[in-house]
């Protein structure tokens, strides 16, 4: 266990991130496709990156946008309204890897070698790495009061976040897994119209601060509700590539950040 995990992460209820507990958070998130470790840091780092959120959130660059829920760009061949090109709307805060200080607890924990390797044990994948650029392997996300993020599917086969601040309503996680086969090329838009049109009732996922989630949003759809009341939803985003010196694309930087660098 590296001295700077042992100070992050909550070992009364991991394990040390040992190969059987990787074995077991395997067998959940392949079964469930998602997989919520409770009380993943300890109090006083989940406090100190708490604290970091709120001292640089003014840096954090704000965006709202339209999108589908396939996050493509319009397909001609159907209606405005087909559930293909049906809009839904996203706003949120972010602030950067490099706006993060480098003393940080996340750095400590997104470039810890054991925590790596045990993503790669659970996730299946024979390495992680960190994005080229400087701005996409740490985002912190702020959601104030109807911010909010619309019905999606990712692009990526995996995510990792860790909720720092619940709001005190809403920013709920809600999902439908398997919502479609995008390697098979079946994008399910009747069931995605039943989804936006609210006739399917989805799963929801309870998180904490301080809880780390995997969640494979390919093919499960997802979204976020409306943050209520006077307390930012504030969750960090662990970005990693699969491939080493890979940076996001100058569009999505722009679109994400403000800025390539």
């Amino acid at each position: 266990m590296s001295a700077n995990l042992s100070f992050i992460l909550n070992l009364e209820k991991h394990s040390n991130l040992d190969d059987d507990y990787a074995s077991q958070c395997k067998a959940t998130l392949d079964k469930d496709g998602v997989l919520p470790l409770r009380d993943f840091l300890t109090a006083e780092a989940l406090e100190s990156i708490r604290q970091e959120g709120e001292d640089h959130a003014h840096k954090a660059y704000y965006t709202a946008s339209d999108h589908n829920v396939y996050l493509s760009p319009e397909d001609k061949s159907y209606s405005s309204d087909h559930p293909r090109n049906r809009s839904v709307a996203s706003s949120k805060g972010c602030i950067t890897t490099d706006q993060i200080p480098a003393g940080s607890k996340l750095h400590a924990l997104y470039n810890n070698e054991t925590f790596k390797a045990f993503l790669c044990s659970v996730l299946d994948e024979a390495t992680l790495h960190k994005y080229a650029d400087p701005l996409s392997s740490i985002n912190l996300h702020y959601a104030s009061e109807g911010q909010e993020l619309g019905w999606h599917f990712d692009n990526s086969s995996f995510a990792i976040t860790l909720l720092i601040q619940k709001p005190e309503a809403g920013g709920v996680f809600e999902y439908i897994k398997d919502a479609r086969d995008a390697d098979g090329g079946e994008m399910n838009y009747d069931g995605v119209a039943k989804i936006l049109n609210g006739d399917e009732k989805p799963s929801k996922l309870s998180m904490n601060a301080g809880d780390l989630v995997l969640f494979r949003g390919r093919n499960s759809i997802h979204r976020v509700t409306p943050t209520l009341g006077q307390t930012t939803r504030m969750l960090v985003v662990l970005a990693y590539n699969t491939k080493a010196g890979v940076s996001l694309s100058e569009s999505a930087r722009q679109t994400f950040y403000g800025r390539l660098k």
